[in-house]
């Protein structure tokens, strides 16, 4: 990716010197422009999901208020990081993280100001080892994650690392794509999607996994939509949507399944296979529009 490094922007919360400390925290971002979308796209996008997903009470269902990791947890092997605290490596996974953050929320800023909505910037917390978000207390080994419950973001850098040796995906997109994700998480929280989706799964506790499946493929397709703006913008280099492929196909759940347990259960899948997360990244690349992320409707 083309970037380089600016003034911080302020919405990372950094608490890596806490290393497992149990305070709470965030970030948010800025960026560009997508094709298509405006009042249209959020309002054909939040009827669909409101139409098919109708709440309801009962237990069950996500775990809420359990860290909900979006990237399936896989043991780890030493502490996931190379860089030495402090180095001027980790000072740099910083600076690119905090300018990924920083363009995809400016590019859902804008998305929701021309659709006459408002967006609430996320904020993003750097940790180590452990750390105590609003959904509870989460390891490194839980990967990156999203809590809808204080609408942050939480990212142990060591996971990029483990992203490039043990999931064999590396390159600077492909970390990309694992924030862009988890901020299409945020997206989702401020349409009143995984609101929903968390209803229907507590009324419906048999549907919980099928629904975490379809919203974690969605996330997907919304880290697409923001890709498709970087290559409008000439911020994709040649390889990197690649790299972003590689990496959504390598966190699919059949593959950590056959990785961490040598076998495969569709039944407890809950964040799509290979070949669905990378169609779905793919997706929404391709359209670069919000309303091609429905996979809430039909196959997927």
């Amino acid at each position: 990716m083309k970037w380089k490094p600016g003034k911080r922007s302020g919405d990372i919360e950094d608490r890596r010197s806490q290393g497992g400390g149990f305070s709470g925290g965030g970030m948010p971002i800025p960026m560009g422009k997508m094709g298509g979308g405006g009042i249209v796209t959020l309002i054909v996008v939040a009827i669909v999901y409101f139409l098919f997903i109708s709440g309801g009470g009962g237990g069950g269902g996500f775990n809420v208020p359990n860290p909900t990791n979006s990237f399936p947890q896989v043991p780890q092997s030493g502490n996931g990081s190379n860089s030495v605290p402090g180095s001027p490596d980790e000072d740099k996974e910083v600076q690119f993280v905090d300018f990924v953050q920083a363009d995809a929320q400016d590019f859902w800023t804008q998305q929701f100001q021309a659709a006459g909505k408002s967006y609430q910037r996320a904020r993003l917390v750097l940790f180590r080892n452990q750390v105590q978000s609003g959904c509870g207390v989460a390891s490194s080994a839980t990967g990156p994650f999203y809590c809808p419950l204080d609408q942050k973001v939480y990212i142990d850098l060591g996971f990029f690392n483990e992203l490039n040796r043990r999931f064999k995906a590396p390159g600077d997109f492909a970390q990309a794509y694992v924030i862009a994700h988890e901020l299409g998480h945020h997206v989702q929280q401020e349409l009143g999607i995984e609101q929903k989706v968390r209803q229907e799964s507590q009324s419906n506790p048999g549907d919980a996994n099928a629904l975490s499946v379809r919203l974690e493929l969605q996330a997907d397709c919304l880290a697409g939509v923001w890709a498709r703006s970087t290559y409008d913008r000439g911020i994709l280099e040649n390889g990197d949507l690649q790299e972003g492929l590689t990496a959504a196909a390598a966190v699919g759940d059949d593959r950590i399944q056959q990785q961490a347990q040598g076998r495969i259960d569709p039944e407890s899948f809950t964040h799509g296979t290979s070949a669905q997360r990378d169609h779905w990244l793919q997706t929404g690349f391709d359209s670069g529009k919000l309303e091609a992320c429905d996979t809430f409707s039909g196959d997927i």
